[in-house]
């Protein structure tokens, strides 16, 4: 541990004692001396000690080749065979700094693209036969890899096929949308000069997926296959090289010009992991986590094909400028295919901030406060810019000052921030005590604790989450619960990421082990990891709610257990605590809640939605018979809209801004039209709704 702390003061002063000029390293020096620091550094700071054996090297060979052929579309079982040989000795390799396994890899999957580049021309000079009864799996852990070149080319037939058929289709039905709207320039083409220009666009998004293949060089090869050294110890232990920390820097800058949603790679495509409060794709509202990007367009220009694709690249096609428009082609999780325009904007930073209004029952005139955090951030840099924590406090006091009876704590799509505002905001409804145990590799776990006696507000409390409230959102209301201070409502589990990373530069690393390189880039380890109080760590299981309510993600795995060898769940010691001196009647409030839910037409709605998106998703076997491949397109369109209507203002409820707010926001028609819009979405949320009948109950 000590030699980690070193770390930090050397990275201030490395730079000082680097040498202006030295002899540049080959290539073989290059990575060499790479592995050796980063494993150096990962030993030493990593929240476990990553045992390199031959378990590590079997993750290592299994996510390098999914990693080099997504899809499987490039490499042959007797490829895999070859390589297999090395399954158990990548530890080895690691440990002597010798590269067998990633040379041969390299090797065979550039033949392959050479021989496959060939392929995909023969097929798209010549039209498809759709007539034919012919299907094709799009899951590619469940299809083999090609026995041999042969099959090999008969997948890239299905493959180009299927390709032509979903831009055969789009192009179809935007047709018969003209025709319908009598479209005075509209000139109808026939169906084989369709298909003839489906497939040249099929041609020109494969001939510049190759392009980008054949740019690649050996920085970016060795780049992936670190990474891949990198995050088989852990899902978010990552290696940046330069320019990717540099890409990863403009990101998280702060003034989030684009689209505003956060993205990762998931096998052969661009998923949306999260939506950012306040951003263009949260105000358009269509785009939502768990959507799949296939392609992107820019206004009216032609699509690219972004499937297959590396995240950086798609991400630049996707940022631009604040005022331009993207186009994005999404396959939702119904199996359906959406084209979603968004305008560009930065993030409307008031959007992420804490507020407040009052919703009254407009029969009972009771009046609840309603509290919308979207992230706990804060000022980082003391220059008295915005902190969650002491916002929340003035909300709270506002609240009080409408005698109010009870709150709802919304938290849904909270992805964590400051730790030191969740203990002050936990602070607030409970005596002083712990709030949560921080735990790195060495030594005893670190107790946060609130020292303030002061109950800021006592009355009845309800927090809402989701399958998207993760890390300092979980450590609230974990701690809440663990104290029975509040009732938590939400979908089955919260997101499930207990784990704390931190990015630490290899050069200065290297220096102080008396090597002197440079340029070797960043590592982002996994340092710590969260435990509550009750001794239960929040990561993997996440938080589960007392009161589970029907999400449309409640049938399927979402959150930290979905990525690839996730850290384990485990417990340590609890610490001493004293429950809340009034706990809920957590029986009392299940029955009554259990009882609403039951004869709710919007939750069964939504349970409904769910295990139909569930079943769906199961359906991974797609015709590549034309009118069957339609027909099932519009069936997915029909029942997806039957899902779309499922937000109807709640009756009986009136929203109000609070008078201080309303003094804010005269004046501007922008604020007061987005105080309005917020509004109504509270009137139309059943999980709002629920959170006020249960601060009844309670």
């Amino acid at each position: 541990m000590l030699r980690f702390r070193r770390l930090v003061i050397f990275t201030v002063f490395i730079p000082f004692f680097l040498h202006t000029s030295f002899t540049p390293p080959s290539l073989t020096e290059q990575r060499t001396r790479l592995v050796q620091v980063l494993f150096d550094l990962v030993r030493s700071a990593h929240f476990t000690f990553p045992e390199i054996n031959d378990e590590y090297s079997e993750r290592v060979f299994n996510l390098f080749i999914e990693r080099i052929d997504i899809g499987k579309r490039f490499l042959t079982q007797d490829d895999v065979d070859q390589l297999s040989m090395y399954k158990s000795e990548i530890d080895d390799q690691v440990r002597n700094s010798t590269f067998e396994f990633y040379d041969l890899a390299v090797r065979l999957q550039s033949d392959q693209i050479l021989r496959v580049k060939k392929y995909y021309h023969e097929y798209l000079n010549n039209p498809f036969d759709f007539t034919k009864e012919e299907f094709i799996q799009t899951d590619s852990e469940k299809l083999p890899f090609a026995k041999n070149q042969s099959e090999l080319k008969e997948y890239w037939r299905l493959f180009t096929k299927y390709q032509t058929i979903i831009r055969l289709d789009e192009m179809v039905k935007t047709q018969d949308v003209k025709k319908q709207d009598n479209d005075s320039g509209f000139v109808e083409k026939s169906f084989s000069e369709l298909e003839k220009k489906a497939r040249e666009k099929v041609m020109k998004n494969l001939d510049d997926y190759f392009k980008r293949l054949e740019k690649l060089n050996e920085d970016d090869k060795l780049g992936l296959y670190i990474n891949t050294l990198a995050t088989a110890i852990d899902p978010h232990t990552e290696y940046y090289a330069p320019k990717q920390k540099e890409d990863f820097d403009i990101r998280m800058s702060g003034r989030l010009e684009g689209i505003g949603a956060s993205l990762q790679q998931s096998d052969d495509y661009i998923k949306v992991s999260r939506i950012v409060p306040g951003s263009a794709s949260w105000k358009q509202g269509d785009l939502k986590a768990g959507d799949i990007i296939l392609m992107v367009a820019q206004g009216d220009k032609e699509a690219v094909d972004i499937v297959g694709m590396r995240l950086d690249e798609a991400v630049l096609l996707i940022r631009g400028k604040k005022g331009t428009e993207v186009r994005l082609t999404v396959k939702k999780r119904d199996g359906s295919i959406k084209v979603i325009s968004i305008i560009r904007d930065i993030v409307i930073l008031e959007e992420t901030f804490a507020k407040s209004v009052t919703i009254t029952n407009n029969e009972s005139k009771s009046k609840i406060g309603y509290i919308k955090l979207p992230q706990f951030y804060t000022d980082f840099t003391k220059t008295g810019g915005p902190g969650c924590a002491e916002d929340i406090r003035h909300e709270i006091a506002k609240l009080k000052n409408e005698k109010i009876e009870g709150i709802v704590f919304d938290l849904r799509d909270n992805g964590g921030g400051s730790l030191n505002d969740v203990v002050k905001i936990a602070g607030y409804f409970i005596p002083r005590g712990p709030i949560v145990q921080v735990k790195s590799r060495y030594g005893k776990p670190t107790i946060l604790e609130d020292f303030n006696s002061e109950v800021l507000y006592g009355g009845p409390l309800v927090f809402l989450v989701n399958s998207f409230s993760a890390s300092a959102s979980e450590i609230l209301v974990a701690a809440m619960q663990d104290y029975k201070r509040a009732i938590i409502i939400g979908s089955k589990s919260t997101f499930g990421k207990g784990t704390v990373q931190r990015f630490i530069e290899l050069d200065p690393w290297a220096y102080q082990s008396g090597k002197n390189y440079s340029g070797l880039g960043s590592v982002k380890v996994t340092i710590q990891k969260f435990y509550r109080i009750n001794g239960e760590t929040t990561q993997l299981k996440g938080v589960v709610p007392d009161i589970i309510l029907p999400d449309v993600y409640n049938y399927v795995d979402v959150g930290e257990k979905e990525l690839i060898h996730p850290l384990p769940w485990n417990e340590i010691k609890a610490v001493d605590y004293s429950i809340w001196s009034s706990p809920n009647n957590l029986d009392f409030i299940e029955k009554h809640s259990e009882k609403r839910i039951s004869s709710n037409e919007a939750f069964n709605l939504i349970d409904e939605n769910a295990k139909w998106l569930k079943l769906q998703g199961e359906k991974t076997m797609y015709s590549l018979n034309y009118e069957d491949y339609h027909n099932m397109m519009l069936e997915f369109e029909k029942e997806s809209k039957k899902f779309e209507g499922n937000e109807n203002l709640i009756e009986g409820i009136s929203v109000s801004t609070l008078p201080d707010d309303q003094d804010k926001i005269e004046g501007d028609e922008g604020a007061k039209a987005r105080s309005e819009a917020w509004h109504n979405e509270i009137k139309k949320d059943a999980y709002i709704h629920e959170a006020i009948s249960v601060i009844g109950d309670i």
